[in-house]
């Protein structure tokens, strides 16, 4: 105790954050980070409808993009750290200019943030630091990736080099359905993220989600996860940004994390300060297991969105202080971070028409009364409330419901019976969330 109270008194006080994003995962960041006895106030910019649902949340009508109002309010506010939710404010350099400004940021700057803003770039590290990951080829034209196609002779998957909501990525199972891809991606289907792709090898395997907190020079790695990217039960469908998660994964012991912090996060982290990049932030890495070991499927820059509305409710109180600890370089001097020993359940609910053309506007019914005493929470993401107060859909992925329980079996029971009680005209989720730990825990 004496120890941890040390620690805590090495880093400033953490009395006002503001979280910059609108989705889900900043919905359940600011409820995390609300949970700190030391934080009095929690602002989201520019928030949702269900910002102000939560315990000391405030919002503030201010867009990510929007850097120069987000670094005056920071300032008339007394902010004491900004936590970067999203990869698109990140790439756009938004954590140096706060930095400039004199500000605590949680989040890389825009050449940390390459990690998930060029895929590229994120390859060629990857080769240089001997990093596990598929081989890969660049194209900038599509005469160039045809060409390739030719030559490499089998199916690829497709991947827009800039960012592209995590719709950017297409895994092929012939020649011709990578070509058709490749052909898309040079027709503007991704606006200028497709502009230049990066074709891969297929690898085989179940993926997993790996978060570690940076402060330039050590990690804290957070529980696994698992997402579910495609729309439809049985993994059919487009891919998504995210259908629902749970945390932790089984398929990752403690020696096989101990694998991946050395032979991939570690010598990441070392590659990036090779070339004077100090990453404050999170790594989010995107494995596949395959036979021959954990490969890199992607990096991203940020929490993962399921992921994060999965893990966050197994964070202890203490969360915040260690954002606050990575963002100053000082992670030896956080409290050490405590996992719950329980299983968390994520379900997104998604509008009508998503991921192509989703429906907005339609009213949103909430009837979790019966829940009172039940361990689960409700994170906002495409919502928003009317001058009367109502609440609608105001994006694709609309909301997510997330509970915990002693197993995988009761965490998801309690969630879809939690997620049966909402509705809005053309309400989609999957059925078959956790699939892979459902029915096999007892």
């Amino acid at each position: 105790m004496e120890k941890a109270a040390a620690s805590l008194s090495e880093l400033p006080q953490l009395k006002k954050v503001l979280v910059v994003g609108s989705g889900g995962r900043e919905n359940a960041l600011a409820w995390a980070i609300a949970k700190s006895q030391e934080v009095e106030k929690v602002y989201v910019a520019p928030g949702n409808g269900g910002t102000q649902d939560q315990l000391t949340c405030h919002r503030l009508d201010i867009q990510e993009s929007n850097h120069e109002e987000i670094i005056q309010a920071c300032i008339s506010l007394q902010i004491n750290l900004v936590v970067v939710g999203g990869e698109k404010p990140l790439a756009a350099g938004l954590a140096d200019q706060l930095r400039a400004a004199g500000l605590v940021v949680f989040g890389p700057g825009e050449q940390g943030a390459q990690l998930e803003s060029s895929k590229n770039w994120s390859k060629d590290l990857m080769k240089e630091a001997n990093i596990p990951t598929a081989k890969y080829w660049s194209a900038s034209t599509e005469k160039e990736a045809q060409d390739l196609l030719s030559k490499i002779n089998k199916p690829l998957v497709v991947k827009a080099d800039g960012l592209a909501a995590g719709k950017g990525v297409t895994i092929c199972s012939s020649i011709k359905e990578t070509r058709e891809a490749i052909k898309e991606s040079f027709s503007g289907k991704f606006g200028e993220a497709g502009a230049k792709l990066v074709l891969e090898e297929c690898l085989q395997g179940p993926e997993v989600s790996i978060f570690a907190l940076s402060d330039g020079e050590t990690l804290e790695i957070l529980p696994t996860a698992q997402d579910h990217k495609r729309l439809l039960d049985g993994d059919q469908g487009p891919n998504t940004g995210g259908m629902g998660a749970y945390a932790p994964t089984t398929m990752l012991s403690k020696k096989d994390l101990e694998r991946v912090k050395n032979d991939i996060l570690l010598p990441t982290l070392y590659a990036l300060r090779k070339k004077n990049i100090n990453y404050r932030g999170v790594i989010y890495a995107g494995l596949m297991l395959t036979k021959d070991g954990p490969q890199v499927i992607e990096f991203n820059c940020r929490f993962g969105d399921p992921e994060c509305q999965a893990l966050m409710p197994l964070m202890s109180s203490d969360f915040a202080k260690v954002l606050q600890a990575a963002a100053m370089g000082r992670l030896k001097s956080a409290p050490k971070l405590k996992a719950s020993p329980l299983k968390s359940a994520c379900i997104v609910a998604t509008a009508y028409g998503y991921p192509e053309n989703p429906r907005k506007g339609d009213l949103i019914s909430i009837k979790l009364n019966n829940f009172q005493h039940s361990p689960i929470q409700l994170f906002h993401s495409g919502t928003k409330i009317t001058e009367e107060g109502k609440l609608l859909t105001s994006g694709g992925r609309v909301l997510s419901i997330v509970s915990q329980g002693d197993s995988y079996n009761e965490a998801f029971e309690i969630a879809y019976k939690a997620m049966n009680q909402i509705n809005f005209h053309g309400i989609n989720y999957r059925q078959d969330i956790g699939y892979q730990v459902r029915n096999k825990d007892k």
